[in-house]
């Protein structure tokens, strides 16, 4: 294993905490990963959430599925996010993206998931202007525009368009790259040598996703894959140093 190579963790550690929160961004780094991914939606006030989903009701415990889009941030803080994992997480609550930052030690990065669309720029410029970790965060989004958009708000933050398929790949690999991105954030599926040998020619990084097999995780290494993204970064960092 090459030391350059950097594991993120999925969601936090979320193997072993529940996802996009606190206690699990806080438990991946006492795992050793060098970063923490997490994804973000926009509420109703206009704050930033910390939450996969577009709505509540996968992991958050309440009375009625909220929407994040359509529900003010006091609301949705109202729901626990942690017990559903495990009880020994009640009381975790959605986190605000500004909170996540707080947690971020000195030389790791967040990579923060866009999960809405261009309307959270707005709000993220206002974060990014009042942080003292700028340099420390990286946005990905699956959505073209969101991330092209991100770009032109953040040019001196690293952004990467996210995708599973090999459908038409190497050319969004190439516009990609003509639109200032800093690289592709790829299913692991989808990484092959060809797709590694456009990257190369365009300069552009790839990054990948969710990688929980050591195995895969050393296809990807010698593949030139740099960073990986899984639910286990200490578990799998162990396990490709015994391949």
């Amino acid at each position: 294993m090459n030391a350059q190579n950097t594991f993120i963790a999925h969601r936090g550690a979320s193997f072993d905490a529940p996802e996009n929160t606190v206690t699990s961004a806080k438990l991946a780094w006492e795992l050793g990963a060098d970063a923490v991914e997490c994804d973000i939606h926009l509420s109703k006030d206009n704050r930033i959430m910390v939450i996969h989903d577009k709505d509540t009701k996968r992991t958050c415990s309440g009375k009625k599925n909220l929407s994040i889009a359509e529900y003010p941030s006091t609301l949705l803080r109202d729901l626990d996010a942690g017990v559903w994992k495990d009880v020994k997480f009640k009381g975790e609550k959605i986190p605000f993206l500004s909170e996540l930052i707080e947690t971020v030690p000195e030389g790791k990065k967040l990579v923060v998931e866009i999960k809405c669309g261009t309307e959270v720029i707005p709000p993220l410029e206002r974060i990014m202007e009042k942080c003292k970790k700028q340099e420390q965060i990286v946005f990905i989004a699956f959505d073209w525009k969101t991330i092209i958009e991100t770009k032109k708000a953040f040019p001196q933050n690293k952004c990467y368009w996210l995708s599973s398929s090999k459908n038409g790949l190497g050319k969004k690999i190439r516009e990609a790259a003509e639109n200032g991105l800093n690289g592709v954030n790829l299913h692991y599926s989808a990484i092959d040598e060809e797709i590694m040998q456009v990257a190369k020619e365009n300069n552009m990084e790839v990054l990948s996703w969710t990688i929980d097999d050591p195995a895969e995780a050393k296809r990807l290494i010698d593949l030139g894959v740099t960073k990986l993204t899984t639910n286990r970064p200490a578990w799998l960092k162990e396990e490709i140093g015994k391949l």
